[in-house]
């Protein structure tokens, strides 16, 4: 049987390491918020357990309603800091107001009336209380995507609210002796070892939220575009490959436009790359109001842009084309400060079966349009006509659609 100074010392040391890991998170990475609230929870509680173990040296008042609250607030803290992470608002008053009632409510049943089973009921629900308001966000998916170290922090919130629920009962019950704070049985030294052990779980969960996270971010930038902010190559191939694979299942086709940028050679020659760059943000920004919720924007490199339209037929397509046109020839360009006109070519071009899972023989439909709108006098729009060409120069054909 372990003796109650060293039950305490190894919460004091469980709580402290874990608040110097955190620490360390806090600052290696400054701008997550999370890991400040999970490091203050961590130091409370230890401090909160060492408070506790004054009761040798003092009355037992303070070091029990003292370290006690401590203790309540760094749960507060810890789960404070989860709602961070999915940065949703925390409520400060809520978490202190609640520790300070809880620990009122240990003080009336210690120096009022001696009285433990209340004093653990009260202990368990404060700790409680938290937790249970902090499950939704840990079952829940965020943007979609499914968090493995929110699963176990989840699974460890439920163990504890269970560890809670017997430790309650226990007291109340007067089952296994006198299950109190300080003077530990067997069942009371158990679930003591079960509370730190998922203090030390749920800590690791949290790291485990963390590191997926930063997978996730550093995912989505290897998909997006340095400099506008849209999809990259690599992110519109894996698009493409999708689109085609549920298109050949289901039939349905969709399609995609491909847009380059008229004389941007000559921009960036006369006004600078800096100038150049600007008008690449400014047409995607103006692009993107023109498309609808499922479409995406993707820069393929230099100049050249792509737009797939899920679900969406030739004609459809055109007239995105022919929106995305229009707000580029009704926008005399504000690039950089400058007036500098921004004109754009574009080819559209829809699946067919003929295509089936090879996106580049899209791309190259698509091309071929783009090149008729080029060939056509450049600042506007072209579709690809699939029917067999009766010359090279004309494969692909300038249609308009009432």
């Amino acid at each position: 049987m372990l003796s109650v100074s060293t039950l305490w010392i190894v919460i004091v040391i469980n709580f402290l390491s874990l608040g110097l890991i955190w620490a360390y998170v806090a600052r290696a990475y400054p701008k997550f918020e999370a890991a400040r609230y999970w490091t203050a929870g961590a130091v409370l509680a230890a401090a909160g357990a060492a408070i506790s173990m004054l009761r040798d040296v003092m009355e037992p008042a303070f070091p029990l309603v003292g370290g006690g609250g401590l203790m309540i607030f760094s749960s507060w803290l810890a789960c404070m800091g989860v709602a961070r992470f999915y940065h949703r608002p925390v409520s400060w008053p809520a978490a202190i107001g609640s520790s300070l009632l809880a620990s009122a409510g240990l003080a009336f049943f210690l120096v009022v009336t001696d009285h433990m089973p209340m004093r653990v009921v009260i202990y368990s629900l404060a700790q409680s209380t938290p937790i249970i308001l902090t499950l939704p966000l840990l079952l829940g998916q965020q943007n979609g995507r499914e968090n493995p170290g929110a699963r176990l922090a989840a699974i460890v919130g439920f163990l504890l609210l269970s560890i809670h629920v017997v430790r309650s009962g226990a007291a109340l019950l007067g089952y296994g002796g006198a299950i109190t704070a300080v003077n530990f049985n067997g069942l009371q030294t158990l679930m003591i070892l079960l509370l730190v052990f998922l203090a030390m779980a749920w800590n690791f969960a949290c790291l485990l939220m963390a590191i997926e996270r930063l997978r996730n971010e550093v995912a989505d930038l290897a998909l997006l575009d340095d400099l506008t902010g849209v999809a990259n190559r690599r992110h519109l191939l894996q698009r493409l490959t999708e689109e085609c694979a549920r298109s050949g299942r289901s039939g349905e086709p969709f399609s995609l436009l491909l847009i380059d940028l008229d004389g941007f050679k000559t921009i960036n020659d006369t006004h600078g790359h800096a100038a150049g760059d600007a008008c690449l943000k400014h047409f995607t920004l103006m692009a993107q109001t023109r498309l609808r919720p499922g479409d995406m924007l993707a820069r393929t490199g230099g100049d050249e842009f792509c737009i797939v339209l899920p679900s969406s037929s030739l004609r459809e397509a055109a007239a995105i084309a022919r929106r995305v046109l229009e707000v580029c020839r009704r926008d005399a360009a504000s690039c950089s400060g400058r007036d500098i006109q921004i004109a754009i070519s574009i080819g559209v071009a829809e699946w067919d079966r003929g295509i089936g899972d090879f996106p580049d023989r899209l791309m190259a439909n698509a091309d071929h349009a783009l090149y008729a709108a080029k060939k056509n006098g450049k600042n506007d729009f072209a579709v690809y006509d699939p029917a067999p060409p009766l010359s090279p120069e004309s494969v692909g054909t300038l249609r308009t659609f009432a």
